[in-house]
């Protein structure tokens, strides 16, 4: 028998760990080469600013004395600048990484791996969980090359941690329900985390653990209730900190009615988009359709497998009713947590599928590998990427003197990562009077928002511009050096667009 040959009848031990070892090298290459390529948009710097004032004063701020570091006017933090728009754990987690190095590659690094420790995750819960190795090798598979799920765990962002942390709770929860040792210890500490990477995803794995448990285990509902008492009482300081700063005056902080509903739509198709094809639903519901018996040939239902299905599903339902009433906009990257569980779905249809055929199996994978972009995905990764902030840093790098000050309608926060200079505008919400003089002003061609269409609009108004000479520079002015949304994000340097122009005062 050929190792495919065994993959495929379940009849393998030893070569199952040369296809574990595999898996293990590809998620390392897909998720950590080239990461440093491409510079840190507008979100990724602040991540980095933030974390890089915990170097100096042991908290993260929003301001380090020279740059502002708030893209909602002010409203991100507190007295004396204390941060209290994001949870804290993953400034300290990049700070430890930057107490050994800082660049573009050790911001997103942390991050990265928690996308392979995901991975990794999805692997043990599965195995552990349905005791069936060839699932979880398809699962582990499925999520490596789910590129949406590649992008943003390669985002100098909190976004792969959440996706864990959720993954772990949901993993301790079945091992409360299946009687297994440290299943509440485990869960406690992936909520205690989460919390402080992101709180809300705690309130849609509440839900989904105590609506499980009312119709599978009643008996754990009592080990529920104890545990997320646990979680308020340790988290009571990040309670009182971060409440009331969920979202600023610019936001609504309850969607309810047609909003909700457009929000849930969103982000629905942003689902069946970028992750989940919707032509892998075809033979399960014509399996459906065709009756139970062959439905149960197709996908054994026994007892375990329906609740631990309901399990998964519950928390998407769940997730996407918080974040659609929630969320200021419908952002993929809040459908972060979502990924893994719904890759662990479609294993489930690819292992039924290979159960019943060969050739039926292969065209399912074949089709979820065809609807990532992965042939983009590897482009990115062998190819230098070049946006508009790369282009700028290095003009002002190599021309600017350590005492100018720059004017930048959007994505200033990059500039405040890679430059010593003063950088006024953006989506600060500062004072803009340095910037009516300022030794280089940059008016982005797109509006991003209506805070950096204001600092258009009072250079444009309060500016001499006889005073400037412009200078193009060879740089595409996109709207963001980069974006982790799949509808956005640029696996290679944009050609047809207009470039990057800096006015440089000359008088």
């Amino acid at each position: 028998m050929t190792l495919v040959q065994k993959f495929v009848s379940r009849e393998f031990s030893q070569q199952g760990v040369l296809c574990e070892l595999l898996i293990l090298g590809v998620v390392f290459f897909l998720f950590l080469t080239n990461l440093g390529n491409g510079y840190l948009w507008q979100d990724e710097a602040q991540t980095a600013l933030i974390a890089r004032t915990i170097l100096h004063g042991g908290l993260p701020l929003g301001y380090d004395g020279v740059n502002f570091f708030s893209q909602e006017l002010g409203a991100d933090y507190g007295a004396n600048y204390l941060w209290k728009w994001h949870p804290w754990f993953p400034f300290y987690l990049l700070a430890l990484f930057f107490s050994v190095h800082i660049s573009t590659f050790t911001a997103r690094l942390p991050f990265a791996l928690f996308g392979v420790a995901t991975v990794v995750l999805g692997y043990i819960y599965v195995r552990t969980t349905w005791k069936n190795r060839r699932l979880a090798l398809l699962a582990s598979f499925i999520l490596a090359t789910c590129v949406p799920f590649l992008i943003l765990s390669r985002q100098c962002k909190y976004l792969s941690i959440t996706a864990f942390f959720s993954l772990l709770a949901l993993y301790g929860y079945s091992r409360i329900t299946a009687d297994r040792k440290h299943g509440a210890t485990i869960t406690t500490i992936a909520l205690i985390f989460l919390f402080n990477t992101h709180y809300i995803y705690c309130v849609p794995l509440g839900l989904t653990m105590m609506i499980h448990a009312l119709i599978y285990h009643r008996r754990c509902i009592k080990i529920i209730v104890i545990l997320y008492a646990i979680v308020g009482i340790v988290n009571i300081p990040g309670i009182i900190w971060y409440g009331g700063t969920f979202y600023s005056s610019g936001y609504q902080a309850i969607h309810t009615g047609t909003q909700a509903f457009m929000s849930a739509k969103h982000f629905i198709a942003e689902i069946f988009q970028h992750v989940v094809p919707v032509a892998i639903l075809i033979p399960v519901i014509y399996l459906w359709i065709s009756g139970c018996r062959a439905v149960e040939r197709f996908i054994p239902l026994d007892k375990a497998t329906k609740e631990l299905v309901a399990l998964l599903s519950l928390f998407i339902i769940s997730c996407l009713a918080i974040l659609s009433v929630t969320s200021p906009a419908p952002y993929f990257r809040y459908l972060s947590p979502l990924i893994p569980v719904l890759c662990i779905l479609m294993a489930m249809v690819v292992e039924a599928a290979l159960t019943r055929s060969l050739i039926f199996g292969a065209l399912i994978v074949m089709l979820l590998l065809y609807s990532n972009p992965l042939k983009d995905y590897w482009y990115e990764m062998t190819h230098k990427y070049n946006g508009p902030i790369e282009g700028i840093v290095s003009y002002l790098n190599n021309h600017a003197k350590t005492s100018d000050i720059v004017a930048i309608t959007y994505e200033d926060l990059p500039l405040k990562f890679y430059t010593t200079l003063q950088i006024v505008g953006g989506l600060t919400g500062e004072n803009l009077l340095p910037a009516r003089n300022a030794d280089w002003i940059i008016i982005r061609k797109h509006v991003i928002c209506d805070k950096d269409e204001q600092v258009r609009l009072y250079l444009e108004q309060n500016v001499d511009w006889h005073n400037y000479q412009a200078i193009p520079i060879n740089s595409p002015d996109i709207p963001f050096e980069n974006n982790e949304s799949p509808s956005l994000h640029q696996y290679r340097t944009m050609q047809d667009e207009d470039p990057v122009i800096i006015f440089k005062k000359i008088r």
